[in-house]
């Protein structure tokens, strides 16, 4: 694929004002945890931004005062101002310790360091941390009151919750410090990073003679994030409602009950009070959208996410596959052909099932071929499991080829799912799925067995086939991490990554992408809603053993039989990425918007 067939997205160039300040309030102010942290990361090493942005706080709770001063801010983390520790050597020190006064609340302040390894970019933002475990309720309860009758939010439904209660606490103290370090006035946009930010973001449109701007970034939609995982129906019975919903001027609480008990709800359906939102996918936006006939006015633009986009050779891929293939034969006895993969969380979301459909079919075609495939899915629902607990499992039952029930192997969820491909292992021959528990990729943390010299590395740029088959994915990073290295990457129609990949293909189907579509109900005749609503468990599963059947199809006619067609899947797949980095979001899409923003600060 050349890269002149490529359509990149179309965005005039854009000049922000010289003192430019962006304040993200997120629960991953201090450490990476999943999708919001990988964007932090995208945009503080990336250029574009760099260049846009003069100042970027990042705000957040302190979830532990345990622990030395040094471990505040993370590894990469340099600590200024600590009044949980009585580091109060700073010039803000007079007017954080006023704040802390009125509310009660410790305050630590310093810069975290995000590098990008790959290139070397860094910035060190700053970064603010509140310790409100103990805030005065006078104060608290007047914020709360405001926050009803401005906006709509019954905090005493939800106050009894901490993950509601602590981002409510530290709006109030996180305004007042904003102010006290000069990053306040019409040139600031405070962020809110799902609906951990909304408060703070709403104590910024109260905050008086304070031109402040609001954005919601929507990472997800989470009222809907709960329907589609509780319906047995999941993503085909939802998006099809949606969809019949939005044609018949009807919207979530009409179709699916009263969603205010649910404090995520609440604090999402107030951002049509920011002044603009950013979606990370097409569904996401029309998620929104069906929340509230309110968001049918609202400012509501997508912003993707990046994914990384780094060039390898044939030679590079065939080391990293090697690498697998050897820890493959080390646990099963034989080399496979082609290196599987699924890297991701142990949550019902991310649809672990299809990826089971799709090998059995896979398994009937390489026996008829003489194929042999293994499929090394990392996932866990828990911390990080130590290495001698690895090392002990290894030596008595061969983790992690067999599994027992229990700490520090199976967790619950964890032995239900390895129930499936116990069942899977015992059907097939020529697939095997060997399932890792832990977090991370490498011998320290996998096991002696593991070759010495792989890194994680490896299991993106070994990988032949990436799976992604979400029922719930506003966007999907972890799906298409493998593209840049030639990867066959398999998602479903949800993935808000596939919109990406329609923007800059023109829609295009290209070799390293299949998209799997669960929701389309073909000759299923449903006239209306109610009948939509009845989409079950048994209809979802007919649909997904005829998609499933297709998609491992695709899958075996992609798989790359020599170097010269890997050569060509990783060209190709290079391309793409770079159509879809982090520089490529931020220019088309963040920088474009957030003028839009600041424009409409200035329209009188």
């Amino acid at each position: 694929m050349n890269s002149e067939n490529l359509r990149l997205p179309i965005g005039k160039k854009l000049t922000m004002p010289d003192d430019t300040t962006l304040v993200h309030v997120t629960h991953e102010a201090v450490g990476k945890v999943g999708g919001i942290g990988a964007v932090l990361h995208g945009f503080f090493t990336c250029p574009s931004y760099l260049s846009a942005v003069e100042r970027s706080i990042l705000v957040g709770p302190l979830f532990t005062t345990e622990g030395p001063v040094s471990e505040r801010l993370g590894e990469d983390g340099e600590v200024l101002y600590s009044s949980v520790d009585g580091l109060i050597n700073l010039q803000y020190a007079s007017a954080f310790r006023k704040i802390e006064k009125l509310y009660n609340a410790g305050i630590v302040y310093g810069r975290r360091t995000f590098i990008d390894e790959h290139t070397g970019v860094k910035s060190s933002p700053e970064v603010l941390l509140f310790d409100v475990r103990h805030t005065h309720k006078d104060t608290l309860n007047d914020f709360k009151r405001q926050l009803y009758t401005e906006f709509g939010v019954q905090s005493h439904l939800y106050e009894n919750l901490w993950d509601f209660e602590q981002y409510v606490r530290i709006a109030p103290p996180a305004i007042a410090a904003l102010k006290a370090i000069d990053a306040v006035g019409d040139t600031t946009t405070v962020v809110s990073h799902e609906f951990m930010g909304m408060p703070t973001a709403l104590a910024a449109i109260l905050e008086p003679h304070c031109d402040m701007r609001t954005v919601f970034y929507a990472h997800e939609a989470a009222t809907m994030r709960r329907i589609v995982e509780e319906h047995s129906g999941h993503d085909t019975m939802f998006y099809n409602v949606m969809k019949q919903a939005h044609s018949d001027g009807l919207y979530v609480n009409d179709v699916f009950g009263d969603q205010n008990d649910y404090f995520k709800h609440s604090l999402v359906e107030a951002s049509k009070h920011c002044d603009h939102i950013y979606a990370v996918g097409d569904y996401v936006a029309d998620e929104l959208r069906f929340l509230a006939p309110e968001f049918e006015s609202v400012d509501i633009d997508i912003v993707y996410n990046g994914i990384p986009a780094y060039q390898i050779s044939v030679a590079d891929k065939l080391a990293s596959k090697e690498n697998l293939q050897l820890y493959c034969k080390n646990l099963l006895g034989y080399r496979p052909d082609y290196i599987f993969t699924h890297v991701t969380r142990l949550v019902k979301s991310k649809g672990l099932w299809r990826d089971l459909r799709v090998l059995y079919t896979i398994e009937d075609e390489f026996r008829t071929q003489g194929k042999t495939g293994v499929l090394l899915l990392l996932s866990t629902e828990v911390s990080r499991r130590r290495s001698q607990d690895i090392y002990e499992m290894e030596s008595s039952y061969n983790w992690p080829v067999a599994h027992r029930e229990n700490w520090p192997d199976l967790s619950g969820g964890e032995a239900k799912f390895y129930t499936q491909i116990q069942e899977f292992n015992a059907r097939s021959r020529n697939i095997k799925i060997i399932f890792i528990n832990q977090f991370g990729f490498s011998r320290k943390l996998c096991g002696m067995r593991m070759p010495q010299d792989i890194e994680f590395m490896d299991i993106r740029k070994g990988s032949d086939v990436e799976f992604g088959q979400s029922i719930y994915e506003p966007f999907g990073i972890a799906q298409l991490e493998s593209l840049t290295f030639g990867g066959i990457c398999v998602i479903s129609n949800v993935c808000g990554c596939a919109g990406f990949l329609r923007d800059v293909t023109g829609g295009r189907d290209v070799k390293n992408v299949i998209v799997a579509d669960y929701t389309n109900l073909r000759t299923q005749d449903y006239a209306d809603i109610e009948d939509m609503l009845q989409i079950d468990r048994p209809v979802r599963e007919r649909i997904e053993a005829s998609v499933s059947e297709k998609v491992a199809m695709q899958i075996c006619s992609r798989l790359p039989n020599n170097e010269s067609e890997i050569a060509g899947m990783i060209e190709g797949g290079y391309q793409l990425a770079e159509n879809m980095s982090w520089d490529i979001v931020v220019k088309n899409y963040l920088l474009k918007n957030l003028y839009g923003v600041r424009h409409k600060l200035r329209t009188p």
